[in-house]
């Protein structure tokens, strides 16, 4: 199934046409590689090369730059290995919350995870630019398109039509985080021309132009199906995204929008995988090194789960971000057997901040929520309690992402691991590879990133229910085939109430980006409302003013647009 995106989404040459730039000056992008594809070489196979510069705009979502994990990064002063675009929405949309801790003291990762940050924060630039390079790519591609650059003929104008909607989903995307985190924001559209400066527009000017332009995409959109590309469900699950935060965002109630899309997405998937909702009948599996068969194009589309989702094969993508990030930041030598897990790496960076092991309902380190069944605790040696910031056992380990794989069914073995080392028992899940354990070989995974997935599409209608947009009935039954699938109780109506529904969504999404925008969205976090370990660096928590509820822009881009760009109030 993987062997398509290896031709296509993980091709990395760039375009040498005019002005393939990001939107400031010191984000320019000059294309890094020697065998650089020029405008007039299209000519020689035009559909060969259309689909190399598609392939740049999908690819840019997995890899940072040209060469390797950390080379030739497409952003000029940016880390590559800090600055992937799966990384850096993790930085901003989990660390800043009651989910995870970064427990080194690094630069700029310490304000985040203390709530602390300002406007020098080299992350905050770093998610700037990845996000808007991001939508230079994506621009560059639609605007060639309209230019006729692509002289593909008549027979083959349906395929660059396609391409065109799905390069404008993938700008909505990154425009999505932008609106999420910086708010007022610059305007970088394929109807510009090469060296036009953008003016900075507010958050409702942009989420205005995006969402139009998602429902136009929608309208016109062919279903592709085809693994790693973006689908008819991807594109209306961002836009039910869009609509669930309209009134956070721009003060308008849009959940019945939200809910009417997220009806049409859920009836696509009814009639297979657990209990006909179309889940995957394994939690743990949409997050392990053969998670391709849940997505689009995937091998089990009775079991469609992963809506939209960055493709990672080893060797083709080796990134610092991405599921590496997520498997090798969350393990630990010498704490747990990298073994157990698929990937020779362990980086000792992360473990959850007790809030988040609160949710679970653990007792004596045990949990009845299948969702934790790879979580170490203190029958690993761990403490939920994160008295030691940069202890890396003062927090448990709720292990979700591996590089193990499933069974042809989309189900997970389940095993024990006795420990030599430690003498700690492990619970760990996949198809024993080499001597009983997974294979070990690879330095980079072959587990899939889920952007969205349809249990975030349940979970989303069930809140719009909740908040008198849809039937409440319906998005009870909608949140217990969630529930139900974790092994735990169905909730009472009494039980459903948006009070519950947000810590569901932490236990159904934790690590999957939505935590910081879920909490703004349900005011917890701001002010005194919830706190959490290390919040404003306190012990217990502490207050954070409501500006906080946007990032700042960044120093580097104010300065670069002068008086045409206002900052973020409060910074």
């Amino acid at each position: 199934m993987k062997s398509y995106i290896n031709k296509f989404l993980m091709g990395l040459a760039v375009v040498s046409m005019a002005g393939l730039t990001s939107c400031v000056k010191d984000l320019d992008q000059d294309p890094k590689d020697p065998n650089t594809i020029t405008s007039g070489d299209f000519s020689k196979d035009p559909m060969e090369y259309m689909g190399q510069v598609m392939g740049k705009c999908y690819s840019s979502l997995a890899v940072s730059g040209q060469s390797g994990p950390d080379g030739g990064s497409d952003i000029s002063g940016l880390d590559g290995g800090t600055s992937n675009w799966t990384r850096v929405i993790f930085m901003l949309n989990e660390l800043t919350t009651d989910e995870v801790c970064w427990i080194w003291p690094d630069v700029g990762l310490f304000d985040l995870c203390t709530s602390t940050w300002g406007t020098s924060n080299g992350n905050l630039y770093g998610a700037y630019g990845r996000l808007y390079t991001h939508i230079a790519v994506c621009n560059d591609f639609i605007r060639q398109a309209k230019e006729g650059t692509f002289d593909v003929g008549e027979a083959n104008f349906p395929v660059r039509d396609q391409f065109v909607l799905e390069a404008r989903a993938l700008r909505d995307l990154s425009y999505y985080y932008v609106i999420d985190f910086f708010g007022n924001a610059v305007r970088a559209w394929d109807d510009m021309s090469y060296g036009e400066v953008p003016e900075q527009k507010t958050r409702k000017e942009l989420f205005d132009l995006v969402t139009a332009d998602l429902e136009d995409v929608l309208a016109n959109f062919n279903e592709s199906g085809i693994y790693g590309r973006v689908g008819k469900d991807g594109v209306e699950a961002l836009l039910c995204r869009f609509y669930l935060n309209a009134e956070s965002w721009i003060g308008e109630n849009m959940y019945a929008k939200c809910w009417e899309h997220a009806q049409n997405i859920i009836s696509r998937h009814q009639g297979g995988g657990f209990q006909g909702s179309g889940l995957a009948n394994d939690y743990l599996a949409l997050f392990c090194g053969s998670n391709d068969m849940f997505m689009p194009g995937g091998s089990l589309k009775a079991q469609n789960e992963i809506l939209w989702g960055v493709p990672f094969q080893y060797p083709y993508t080796e990134s610092y971000g991405g599921t590496e990030f997520l498997i090798a930041a969350g393990i630990s030598a010498g704490s747990m057997p990298k073994v157990l897990y698929g990937l020779n790496a362990d980086w000792s960076c992360m473990h959850a901040r007790e809030q988040l092991a609160d949710k679970f309902n653990f007792l004596n380190g045990e949990s009845n929520d299948g969702r934790t069944y790879l979580w170490c605790t203190e029958k690993q040696g761990f403490t939920k309690a994160n008295d030691e910031f940069s202890t890396f056992t003062s927090g448990y380990a709720p292990v979700k992402y591996t590089n193990c794989k499933a069974n042809a069914d989309g189900t997970m073995p389940r095993h024990t691991y006795d420990d030599p080392g430690t003498g700690f028992t492990f619970n760990w899940a996949g198809v024993p590879e080499v001597n009983g354990l997974p294979n070990l070989s690879n330095n980079y995974p072959d587990t899939d990133f889920p952007i969205i997935r349809l249990a975030d599409v349940y979970l989303m209608a069930a809140e719009c229910a909740l908040r008198g947009a849809g039937d409440q009935a319906t998005g009870l039954k909608y949140v217990n085939v969630v529930r139900e699938r974790a092994g735990v109780p169905a909730w009472v109506a009494g039980e459903y109430t948006l009070d519950n529904m947000i810590d569901e969504r932490s236990r159904e999404l934790y690590w999957e980006n939505t935590r910081r925008t879920d909490l703004i969205r349900f005011n917890k976090f701001t002010g005194n409302a919830y706190n959490w370990a290390w919040k404003n660096n306190v012990r217990n928590g502490g207050a954070i003013g409501d500006h906080m509820k946007l990032f700042p822009l960044p120093t580097d881009v104010v300065a670069t647009y002068g008086k045409s760009m206002t900052q973020n109030p409060g910074y």
